[in-house]
């Protein structure tokens, strides 16, 4: 049920646009190509069994968890403007 000027749906829409862009962010931000031996950061040796389980691995553990911080800080932010984001 629709109110106002927004049509019917439009809730859906909303959630749905949300959604894939959240996929779509998730997937560009997957490994990919071949996996370092060393990691690009700090020189450690990255274990065979982290390079088998995410092809494409460019980090350790240590160093993939401290920019996964970094970046947890920096995003959170629906710039869609849905009624969710205003009331925060």
């Amino acid at each position: 049920m629709a109110g106002g000027w927004s049509k019917d749906g439009a809730v859906q829409d909303q959630i749905d646009a949300s959604v894939e862009d959240a996929v779509s962010l998730a997937r560009s931000q997957l490994p990919h190509g071949e996996s370092l031996i060393h990691c690009e950061e700090c020189e450690t040796k990255i274990p065979p069994a982290r390079r088998k389980a995410i092809p494409g691995v460019r980090l350790c553990v240590p160093c993939q968890t401290e920019l996964d911080e970094q970046q947890e800080k920096q995003g959170n932010v629906n710039r869609r403007g849905s009624k969710g984001s205003q009331l925060r």
